[in-house]
């Protein structure tokens, strides 16, 4: 599940798209939402963000799904195994 990333950091990376992972800051495409993703959920096909919420019946706050594409990148986590990978991406 890939997310498009920020011009600022498509240019800096020279990567159009990159899977989104837990801790990743995003920005909502529609909307103005904006922050950490909290999980990342495959079999859904959705990501949930700090900021997203609605209420339930009962009155207790969920995080809203949203699906990836809907979603660009701002900020990434990387660590080795990461870096590894744009590297990979970067190359091909």
């Amino acid at each position: 599940m890939s997310s498009p990333l920020s011009k600022e950091l498509r240019q800096e990376y020279n990567v159009q798209s990159l899977p989104i992972q837990k801790d990743d800051e995003v920005q909502v495409v529609r909307g103005h939402y904006k922050g950490k993703v909290v999980q990342v959920y495959s079999k859904k096909h959705a990501i949930y963000i700090e900021q997203v919420q609605q209420e339930k019946a009962n009155g207790t706050a969920v995080h809203a799904g949203i699906h990836p594409s809907k979603a660009v990148l701002t900020r990434l986590k990387l660590d080795k195994d990461w870096e590894k990978i744009l590297e990979r991406k970067v190359k091909s």
